[in-house]
C-alpha cells in the first residue's frame, strides 16, 4: 500500500521518548500507532493504540507485528537489521533497511557519505592496539577514536591526544572493532532536519545552531544565522544523502561548520531528531507530523518555522525542576514520561519562542 488512509496503523520498531512522539502526531492525524518494545512500560506505550512486548531478535513476533500494520518505520538507528528486514518482508518499511545498515557502522557511513558528495573529516577503520597508533601517525593528533557500533550521546569514544595514547584509547573503548576520526577545525555544529517522500519531493527545516556537554546535545537554537553559500551547501548535502539512500522520512544530518563557512558531515541519524525537537512549538508541521506524512505516503508540510526556537535538552534532575518550566512566559514544556530518573538520561526539553 503506497498510501495509507487516515485511519490507517503505522507501525514502530522502537518505544523511547521519540516513538511516543511519532505516536501523538501520528494520533491527531488520525493514524493508529503500535509500538513494537521489549520494554512493557516504554515511554511511547502509554500513548499508542497498541504496544508488543518482545524482543528485536524475536524475529516471529516482528513478522506479527508487520503483518498488522499498514507501513512500519523505526524511531532509533540500531534497531537489528534482521529485524527490519523482518518487518519489510511484511509491510512496508519506511525508511527502507539500506539506510539503516549504512547509519549503524560508522565507516560504512562516512565511507558512503564521502562517495555521494558529503565530505567529512579524514577517517581510518582500526581493529587493534598497533592499528590504532599507525592511524593516529598517519592523520594527526588529537583525534577521536570511537566504536564502529553502538556508540552514542558520548558514549564508546576516546580523544586521542598522542600517537601514544592510541593504544590506551583502544583498551578504554572494550577492544572494539572502531574508527579513528581526524579532529575538525570547526567553530560551530550544526544539523539539518530533512524529509523526504515517497515521491521523492524534499523539504528541509532551516539548519540549526548546536551546543553539546559531555557529548550529550544541551541546546539548540533555530533558525541558525547562515551566509546564503552555507545555507545552500546544508540543504544540497540532505538533499544528496536522501536520494542516495532512496529515503522516505526524516532524517537529521549534524554537521561541522568550519572558520571559511564550509561543511563536512559529522554523521547521519535515519529517524526523527534531537535537534528538530524546536520545531514542535516552532513549525505549523513538525518534524514528527512530517515523519508521519512520509511514512504513511502523504504530502510533506511546510518546513518553514513560524518563530525562532531555542530548545533545551532537560537531561537526568534537570527534569525535577518542571514547575519552573510552566512558569516561563514563552516556554513549551515536553516531559517523556520516563519512570526513572539517571544522570545523563534525556528526560524531557523545552521550548522557548522567541518572538
Amino acid at each position: 500500500m503506497t498510501q495509507l488512509s487516515p485511519t490507517g496503523r503505522i507501525g514502530v520498531l522502537g518505544g523511547g521518548q521519540l516513538g511516543r512522539m511519532l505516536a501523538m502526531a501520528a494520533a491527531r492525524l488520525g493514524l493508529d500507532t503500535v509500538i513494537f518494545d521489549p520494554e512493557p512500560d516504554c515511554p511511547a506505550s502509554r500513548v499508542a493504540a497498541q504496544t508488543v512486548t518482545a524482543a528485536y531478535e524475536d524475529l516471529d513476533a516482528v513478522a506479527r507485528f508487520a503483518a498488522s500494520v499498514d507501513a512500519v518505520t523505526y524511531e532509533f538507528e540500531n534497531v537489528p537489521v534482521e529485524a527490519a528486514k523482518t518487518a519489510a518482508a511484511h509491510a512496508v518499511l519506511r525508511p527502507g533497511v539500506k539506510a539503516l545498515d549504512i547509519a549503524q557502522d560508522r565507516v560504512t557511513e562516512k565511507t558512503f557519505l564521502n562517495d555521494h558528495g558529503a565530505p567529512t573529516v579524514a577517517f581510518r577503520a582500526v581493529a587493534s592496539a598497533d592499528e590504532a597508533r599507525a592511524a593516529a601517525e598517519a592523520l594527526g593528533v588529537p583525534a577521536i577514536l570511537k566504536t564502529r557500533r553502538f556508540g552514542y550521546d558520548g558514549k564508546g569514544q576516546a580523544v586521542v591526544r598522542s600517537v601514544e595514547d592510541a593504544g590506551a584509547a583502544f583498551t578504554a573503548i572494550g577492544e572494539r572493532p572502531a574508527i579513528l576520526e581526524a579532529f575538525a577545525p570547526f567553530v560551530r555544529e550544526l544539523s539539518v532536519i530533512a524529509a523526504r517522500a515517497v515521491d521523492g519531493t524534499v523539504r528541509a527545516y532551516p539548519a540549526g545552531e548546536n551546543t553539546h556537554e559531555g557529548g550529550i546535545l544541551r541546546e539548540t537554537r533555530a533558525p541558525a544565522q547562515l551566509s546564503d553559500a552555507t545555507r545552500a551547501e546544508a540543504l544540497r548535502i540532505a538533499e544528496t544523502i536522501l536520494t542516495a539512500l532512496d529515503y522516505v522520512g526524516v532524517i537529521g544530518v549534524e554537521l561541522f561548520e568550519l572558520e571559511d563557512g564550509s561543511l563536512l558531515v559529522n554523521e547521519i541519524a535515519p529517524r526523527v531528531h534531537n535537534t528538530g525537537h524546536w520545531t514542535m512549538d516552532a513549525c505549523a508541521c513538525d518534524q514528527f507530523e512530517q515523519h508521519v506524512r512520509a511514512v504513511a505516503g502523504w504530502p510533506l508540510g511546510d518546513p518553514e518555522p513560524l518563530v525562532p526556537a531555542r530548545m533545551i535538552n532537560l537531561i537526568g534532575s534537570d527534569a525535577d525542576d518542571w514547575e519552573r518550566w510552566l512558569k516561563e512566559p514563552g516556554a513549551v514544556l515536553h516531559l517523556y514520561g520516563k519512570r526513572e530518573t539517571r544522570e545523563g538520561r534525556k528526560m524531557g526539553h523545552v521550548n522557548i519562542l522567541l518572538r
